[in-house]
């Protein structure tokens, strides 16, 4: 004879959520980081600031490093053709967002009861 197959559905009323929230916080976060890793090696290789990509690079996230400027001093070598520049800043700040938005996520997991220990 034939096997009925029966499909149950439950439908709860809290206790799960939807990602979608922490996919949007880490693709604003993984964009900003992104924009940063640019920025580290744009310094590191000493690229020319007056391209237009780098430039732009550079001014999108003059914003993002700001706050970070003046802990740490800049490192600089003068090379033949490019002097190549290490910003702290600049990792502090990757380091910075990084954990913002693991923060953020963690504390809309609070919020909808849904934080596993």
């Amino acid at each position: 004879m034939a096997n009925i197959v029966t499909k149950k559905t439950t439908i709860t009323d809290g206790g799960e959520r939807s990602q979608t929230l922490d996919y949007i916080i880490y693709l604003i976060f993984g964009i900003i980081e992104i924009l940063l890793i640019f920025r580290l090696v744009f310094k590191l290789t000493g690229a020319n600031p007056v391209s237009s990509f780098v430039s732009g690079i550079y001014s999108l996230t003059n914003i993002f490093i700001a706050p970070f400027f003046g802990i740490f001093p800049q490192a600089t070598t003068a090379g033949v053709v490019t002097t190549a520049i290490f910003e702290p800043a600049t990792v502090v700040a990757l380091v910075f967002y990084a954990v913002i938005a693991w923060g953020i996520t963690q504390i809309a997991m609070i919020l909808s009861g849904t934080l596993d220990n």
